[in-house]
């Protein structure tokens, strides 16, 4: 399966609605399978929430990493296995964030930190493909009043110095798509190899 990565630089409002299907493809040209990653702020306009349990609830802050994922391996589309890339994703997030230190703990597709919020995400599916968006906190600003949230860039280390700024935030998002895709493809290469039963 092939995966094309794009970091978009402009910072773009997450507003819900980028989770249709064909989004890439629709506003980017972008066709078949793909990441696409920046960074900008969020606020979900109710009539794009996904998940019922979000109904009548601010999800939003001033600035985030966002992830949007879009396959079209699998036809039909199957929403117990894109739960299982969402968790895929958050995993190696986690794992990506404790090399650097960062001991996070996950909740289903939620990552905290010291009990404080540092992720939302979602996933769903259409009639065509299977879609992700996964959004990571660089700060805790405009987040809900009723949330104690954490971001990226509030991160220090041992000695009290940032963990992430600006000149390390794009190698990192980077690492993380690079692994996600790589442990897509090995999960392929493995299935291509396996003599069945």
């Amino acid at each position: 399966m092939e995966i094309l990565h794009k970091n978009l630089y402009e910072e773009i409002l997450y507003d819900g609605s980028q989770i249709e299907s064909n989004w890439a493809f629709k506003f980017l040209g972008i066709k078949g399978s793909s990441i696409i990653t920046w960074k900008g702020p969020m606020n979900i306009n109710e009539e794009n929430l996904k998940d019922f349990e979000d109904i009548g609830l601010e999800i939003k802050s001033d600035k985030m990493i966002h992830f949007i994922v879009e396959f079209f391996d699998i036809q039909t589309p199957n929403l117990n296995i894109i739960y299982l890339r969402q968790r895929l994703l958050v995993m190696i997030f986690a794992e990506k964030l404790l090399e650097y230190g960062v001991l996070s703990k996950r909740s289903g597709d939620d990552l905290y930190i010291n009990s404080k919020k540092l992720s939302v995400s979602i996933a769903t599916i259409s009639l065509s493909s299977m879609k992700i968006h996964f959004a990571v906190n660089l700060t805790d600003l405009g987040t809900p009043n009723d949330v104690e949230a954490i971001g990226l860039l509030q991160l220090l280390d041992k000695n009290n110095v940032l963990i992430f700024n600006t000149d390390n935030l794009d190698f990192f998002i980077n690492t993380v798509v690079n692994s996600y895709i790589d442990e897509l493809k090995t999960i392929e290469m493995d299935i291509s190899k396996t003599k069945t039963l």
